[in-house]
């Protein structure tokens, strides 16, 4: 072989090892930092590094694209921007990165609409958009992320109820919508979802069944800080990979227990919601169930003894009356929590659980209609 024929294969070889970013990412990629406020991209962050006299795709990343972006050959897979404060919108141009995987802008200022292209990106597994003002309505076209796995918008400014197409979500197994201001009764729900947080917006109707029935793989749920009404009914705590339960903060009015069949449950909190009558017994027969909390709720009558085997309970703020068992508080166990600012006739000062003090007795007469006899 000749000294230029060598040469020119070389020279060959060379210019297409060289990664060149395909041209509709880099125009989704410009898209993005225009829609950034200039005065919010600090020089020490990641935006900043963005120049595109340089390809995006293209190591070394010496002095440019020192992060905020990954790559698999020229195609952009992970779109992560620092928290940097980076105020600005989502463009629609950012639906060109087809191959992304993950999308994370979170801990931004990110405002206005998410637009409904994002939800077409066809291998899109990861969509953090947490902490920001997004808002606006979650668009149907949500049902068109069939890959995604982790989908988390807590901590924005999102209206209008939860859109059907969820269910469609087959891959998904980590939902966060905490922290809007969402409305409306809560859908069926995907099949595989492992996590589900829907706190702290403006829920409302019942828990329904058709809601949770195919969702068989739940582990953790949280729905505390709405407006959810009615009796909580029992099939909802024989869900049978339940393991955390936190419904504090609504309306509920009623809680039915069912005796469980080996069930993972580890800790309820239905805490300040209006339940009355008394405390749920059936809560004992859960064998892994160890934190307890009804604080601030309408519950009368006493204690059942078998709540002494959980390692945390409060039922502080309620209208239950008697002597506890000598069980919550033998030197033998260690419960911690809260009995106080209910009616009960003793309640050792030097336990934990007796820190809080005991209602007036006025106060536990007119709850009882005059029926307590009066604390010798």
């Amino acid at each position: 072989m000749s000294t230029t024929v060598f040469l020119l294969l070389l020279l060959s070889t060379t210019v297409t090892a060289i990664i060149t970013t395909v041209p509709s990412d880099i125009t989704a990629l410009k898209a993005l930092k225009s829609a950034i406020d200039p005065t919010t991209i600090p020089s020490y962050t990641c935006l900043h590094s963005w120049d595109f006299t340089s390809d995006p795709c293209s190591p070394p990343h010496v002095t440019h694209f020192l992060c905020g972006l990954t790559c698999s050959g020229n195609r952009v897979t992970q779109l992560t921007l620092d928290p940097a404060g980076y105020a600005g919108t989502l463009p629609a141009l950012v639906s060109l990165l087809t191959q992304l995987i993950t999308i994370d802008l979170s801990d931004n200022r990110f405002h206005g609409p998410i637009p409904s292209s994002v939800f077409f990106l066809p291998n899109l597994q990861t969509l953090i958009l947490g902490s920001n003002s997004f808002s606006g309505v979650i668009s149907p076209a949500i049902s068109n992320l069939k890959k995604i796995r982790t989908l988390d918008i807590s901590h924005n400014l999102l209206s209008g109820s939860l859109p059907n197409s969820l269910s469609a979500l087959t891959e998904l197994t980590r939902l966060d919508l905490s922290f809007n201001k969402l409305t409306g009764s809560i859908p069926e729900l995907p099949k595989n979802l492992v996590q589900l947080a829907l706190k702290g917006n403006s829920l409302s109707g019942y828990l329904q069944k058709q809601s949770f029935t195919w969702s068989t793989q739940l582990e953790v749920i949280e729905i505390s800080d709405n407006s959810l009404a009615g009796t909580i009914p029992g099939w909802f705590f024989l869900t049978p990979s339940l393991q955390q339960v936190n419904l504090a903060n609504n309306s509920f009015t009623g809680v039915q227990i069912l005796k469980p069949v080996n069930s993972n449950l580890v800790a309820v909190n239905l805490g300040f919601n209006k339940l009355a009558g008394y405390p749920p017994f059936n809560f004992s027969a859960y064998p892994m169930l160890a934190s307890l909390t009804l604080s601030y709720n309408k519950l009368i009558g006493r204690i059942p003894w078998e709540y002494s085997k959980f390692s945390r309970l409060f039922l502080d703020g309620n209208f239950l009356i008697g002597s506890p068992a000598k069980a919550f508080f033998s030197r033998n166990t260690s419960i911690s929590g809260s009995l106080g600012d209910n009616c009960l006739k003793i309640c050792p000062v030097w336990s934990e659980l007796c820190l809080k003090s005991q209602k007036p007795w006025s106060i536990c007469q007119k709850a009882y209609r005059g029926k307590l006899k009066p604390k010798s």
